[in-house]
């Protein structure tokens, strides 16, 4: 909070952060040392092969140096709080629930290739430059981190602080990216809305396009957003008639400042705006000008709000001029596609619980019956070698449950329970 507000002491509020932030840094800093130890990863290593960076490391390059430059403005006036939020939003938002798990696949396995050495040094970096910058708000906490990662140091309170390098903000990478961000989570929460969680794959998105840059910024994202949210395919289109509903109501509070003596009338012509004046309206970003017989009618962005309303078999979700369609249909190839990737998930917590490497092959054995044996047969069937391989598993077998042992170990299947047995 800021110094000046009154502010009660909380416990609950301090285990919030420590599990929000600091719980999520510390996540962050153990995925890092944990393959940076498997593959002897060192920074200052100079025989390391030449790095490759992918555009979302350049754009975390991007976003570290945009955050330094206001961070250190925030601190020259003062402005420990906001200085904090920043910080921390690009921890848990940018850093850990974007870049990290967008890259996991990089970290797995192989040699140390230039690829793998990009991600280690993009990674690395931020982690460095995050404990440099918050080390005067959290000065234990960030000095172990830096001592974590650095050799030979004395402490991160005796290094300067980190100066952004204009040369690598790109303005533009970082606008595509957080269009990417805000397509995701309107996609995840459309998810969450009819209980489909994000391992059923499903088959497309629809995005009506309101401009040439939105258009392009989101093309050049498409990839990313439709391995994020597990979708086949997106299609843009730019005629929505018949195919989108959208709804427009006006901001009465903005308008009655201006037009108070002529709200009736607005109100009843907010009634009769077409599906063609609201996708104008959307187009134009700006002020639409609405006529009518007391006289035209300039509407702002604030005085009116525009949604989308469901269609059958799609869920939309709008968010300012964005707009998405999710195609929410089933298909039984989806379904047993979506089976594959739910199994892969108890199979890697066996692995953790047995404690396993991250190298070590298995062997594993998945025991069903009823419903949930039918289910699982028919995925394996299509999807055996990818189960196998996103689990190091060097085979993937799959028999009764009435066949299971003793050292089977017990895994809820929705409202069944299958068994699984994993050996290393």
């Amino acid at each position: 909070a800021q110094p000046w507000d009154n502010l009660k002491f909380d416990e609950a509020g301090v285990d919030e952060i420590r599990r929000k932030f600091f719980g999520t840094l510390y996540n962050t800093y153990s995925f890092f040392s944990l393959y940076a130890n498997v593959d002897g990863y060192d920074p200052a290593d100079k025989s390391l092969p030449a790095p490759e960076l992918q555009e979302i490391d350049r754009w975390l390059v991007s976003l570290l140096n945009s955050l330094v430059k206001k961070v250190t403005e925030s601190y020259e006036s003062f402005d420990i709080t906001t200085a904090g939020r920043m910080i921390q939003d690009f921890v848990c938002d940018d850093l850990s629930n974007w870049y990290v798990r967008l890259n996991r696949k990089r970290f797995w396995g192989g040699e140390l290739s230039s690829d793998k050495v990009a991600a280690y040094n993009t990674l690395y970096e931020a982690l460095r430059t995050v404990a440099l910058l918050a080390a005067p708000i959290a000065p234990f906490y960030m000095d172990r981190l830096y001592l974590d990662l650095t050799e030979n140091a004395e402490s991160v309170h005796f290094e300067k602080m980190p100066s952004p390098d204009s040369s690598l903000i790109d303005k533009e990478l970082e606008e595509r990216m957080a269009l990417a961000q805000k397509s995701c989570s309107m996609v995840l929460a459309l998810r969450k809305k009819v209980g489909i969680n994000v391992k059923k794959p499903l088959p497309r998105l629809m995005i009506p396009v309101v401009s040439d840059t939105v258009k392009s910024r989101l093309e050049s994202v498409k990839s990313v957003i439709l391995s994020e949210v597990n979708v086949k395919d997106a299609e843009f289109i730019t005629d929505t008639a018949g195919v989108i509903t959208r709804k427009i109501k006006p901001n009465f509070r903005t308008l009655g400042k201006v037009y108070g003596n002529r709200m009736k009338e607005i109100a009843a012509a907010f009634q009769g705006i077409s599906q063609e004046q609201i996708a104008e309206m959307e187009k134009c970003g700006g002020d639409y000008t609405l006529p009518l017989p007391g006289g035209d009618v300039v509407l702002r962005k604030e005085d009116y709000e525009i949604h989308s309303e469901d269609m059958p078999g799609w869920l939309v979700a709008s968010d300012g001029p964005l707009t998405i369609a999710l195609d929410i249909t089933l298909t039984p190839e989806l379904i047993e596609e979506g089976t594959a990737r739910e199994l892969i998930r108890p199979i890697q917590n066996l692995r953790k619980e047995l404690g396993f490497e991250v190298t070590d092959r298995i062997r594993t054995v998945v025991y069903a019956g009823g419903e949930a044996a039918k289910d699982i047969a028919a995925s394996l069937s299509h999807y055996r070698d990818y189960v196998a391989s996103q689990t190091l598993s060097l085979s993937v077998d799959f028999l009764s449950i009435d066949e299971a042992g003793e050292d089977a170990s017990e895994v809820e299947w929705g409202d069944e329970c299958i068994k699984i047995k994993i050996t290393r």
